[in-house]
C-alpha cells in the first residue's frame, strides 16, 4: 500500500502517515482486522462516496471529500456497525476519533510523498 503525508493546503499536517486505498482489494479491506489506529495513522479511500463500520473494532473520524479532495463533509467518532455517506463525496479519510479536529468543511487536502511502504 501506497503511504503519503495528508495535509491541508495551508500546510498543516492532518495524518502523517496515510494509507492511499485505491485499488478494490484495498478498498474493500480498509481498517477491517485492525484494533485500532495510532494518532498519525489514516487510510484514504478513493473512489468512496460512503463507508461502512461492519466488523470494526473502534470509533474513526470520517472524512468525506469531492474528487479535487476538498472536504464536503465530516462525521466524527463513528462507531462500529455504522454506515456514513455524504452528497458530492469521491474520496473518504478515515482517521482515528477526535483526528478530524483540524479540519473543516470547505478546508482542501493535499497528499504529499505517496510512495510504498
Amino acid at each position: 500500500m501506497r503511504i503519503g503525508v495528508l495535509r491541508k493546503e495551508d500546510g498543516t499536517v492532518v495524518c502523517a502517515r496515510c494509507g492511499i486505498a485505491d485499488t478494490a482489494l484495498l478498498r474493500m479491506r480498509g481498517l477491517l482486522g485492525r484494533s485500532s489506529l495510532a494518532a498519525d495513522e489514516g487510510l484514504l479511500i478513493r473512489p468512496a462516496g460512503s463507508i461502512h463500520m461492519l466488523f470494526m473494532r473502534f470509533p474513526i473520524d470520517a472524512v468525506f471529500c469531492d474528487r479535487d479532495l476538498r472536504v464536503v463533509a465530516i462525521r466524527r467518532d463513528l462507531r462500529p456497525w455504522r454506515f456514513a455517506a455524504a452528497r458530492g463525496a469521491r474520496v473518504v479519510v478515515e482517521l482515528p476519533a477526535g483526528g478530524a479536529s483540524a479540519v473543516a468543511e470547505g478546508d482542501r487536502l493535499v497528499v504529499d510523498g505517496a510512495g510504498t511502504a
